[in-house]
């Protein structure tokens, strides 16, 4: 009798260890799937940002943003020059790193708005007369803006940035 009973509380006591493990294990499971979706819901959140600096960088280097930003009268027209493509490489250095949370497409449609806007006020600039003024390259750029599809490349890639944020939401 008293073999059985030894044998009955050992019976009890592995159920019992089996139950705390299993208790433990799902413990341990849940944790670890609630840590998982909290990475998810922090990596969505730093890539929504992402998307969000880079919009804000495509509107502050959009040619007639940019020039209603920093015209200044009485300004040379090579003096503005520099003062267009110097603020266009400034905002999008000061964005660099955001490359690292957003899709390849979306990171070269900035870079290739950031080249072309420097290429239209160099090509622009050059074809100017060498006394002509900062007006004169500012009415020069807004002209080409309105008459060529290449000027709206901006809201191009305004819809690319939104499309892929909208995405991750």
């Amino acid at each position: 009798m008293e073999s059985t009973t030894l044998w009955l509380c050992l019976i009890i006591a592995l159920m019992f260890a089996g139950f705390l493990a299993y208790l433990f294990f799902q413990q341990h499971q849940s944790a670890a799937y609630s840590s998982e979706n909290m990475a998810d819901s922090s990596t969505r959140t730093i890539r929504l940002q992402a998307y969000e600096r880079l919009t804000l960088l495509v509107d502050r280097v959009a040619l007639p943003n940019l020039i209603s930003r920093i015209n200044q009268p009485g300004v040379g027209a090579r003096d503005m020059q520099l003062l267009l493509t110097r603020n266009i490489k400034e905002e999008f250095d000061h964005n660099i790193t955001q490359q690292l949370y957003v899709s390849a497409d979306a990171w070269n449609a900035v870079k290739n708005l950031k080249e072309q806007n420097i290429l239209v006020v160099n090509q622009l600039a050059n074809v100017l007369p060498p006394n002509a003024t900062g007006l004169d390259l500012n009415k020069l750029l807004l002209e080409f803006l309105m008459t060529d599809k290449k000027g709206q490349l901006h809201e191009i890639v305004s819809e690319v940035l939104s499309y892929e944020a909208k995405k991750l939401l």
